[in-house]
């Protein structure tokens, strides 16, 4: 998902250069949904992976 958020800043700054300001916009926005996507994604999998450990931890007690 990061791969995507990046080819889409890519593609807005491309865009933007050669002059099309509504295909920038509209990629910008993209690459910034998917980049807020990804961080919340990988704090969500950092959240659960701390309290698995726990979990791991009790099961094995």
């Amino acid at each position: 998902m990061l791969k995507y958020a990046i080819i889409f800043a890519v593609i807005s700054l491309v865009a933007a250069l050669l002059g099309f300001g509504g295909i920038a916009a509209g990629a910008a926005g993209i690459a910034k949904l998917l980049f807020g996507l990804f961080l919340v994604l990988a704090l969500l999998f950092v959240v659960l992976a701390v309290l698995g450990v726990g979990a791991v931890k009790k099961a094995i007690d």
